[in-house]
């Protein structure tokens, strides 16, 4: 019985561990990379390295990026769903291809076709709000991105009856 509680105690711990890649420094091969944080969404190249990204959205409201170097080993880990990723956004400007990108693999793509628009949903948290939200960047079918929308997460129901 010893034993089994003990196994579960350490299966608890390293599902918690490979959320969000902690435990992993600079220099870990790609494959171990993998193997903690589980496999990737998306692959992509970017100035010399290869990003993995590993979104834990919706109930997660995070995207992690691996970055790695031309010898695939770990350069650095980064969570990309921020307000700061978010304000570089622009309206009229960044192409939707950009916030994939940035964002990674959003938890909702549809398209309108009425509208003409392409709708990319991104779960998210703000330090400054203990609230979750939802970002809806809406994009023409020219592929420039039109409006930027970030509203309180429609599925957050905690905060239907306990915030003041």
């Amino acid at each position: 019985m010893k034993f089994l509680l003990t196994a579960i105690a350490v299966l608890i711990v390293a599902g918690c561990a490979s959320f969000d890649g902690r435990g992993l420094a600079p220099g870990t091969p790609a494959a171990e990379v993998e193997r903690v944080m589980g496999p990737a969404a998306d692959k992509r190249v970017h100035d010399g390295e290869t990003w993995l990204y590993f979104p834990r959205q919706p109930y997660g409201q995070a995207t992690y990026v691996a970055r790695f170097g031309s010898d695939a080993r770990l350069v650095a880990i980064e969570q990309r769903l921020t307000d700061e990723n978010l304000a570089r956004i622009v309206p009229g400007k960044t192409r939707l291809d950009e916030v994939r990108e940035l964002f990674g693999p959003p938890y909702t793509d549809t398209n309108f076709q009425r509208m003409q628009r392409e709708i990319l949903e991104y779960r998210m948290r703000s330090v400054s709000s203990p609230v979750p939200y939802a970002v809806y960047v809406q994009a023409s079918p020219d592929g420039i991105v039109r409006e930027v929308y970030k509203m309180s997460d429609p599925d957050y129901r905690l905060g239907d009856c306990c915030n003041p």
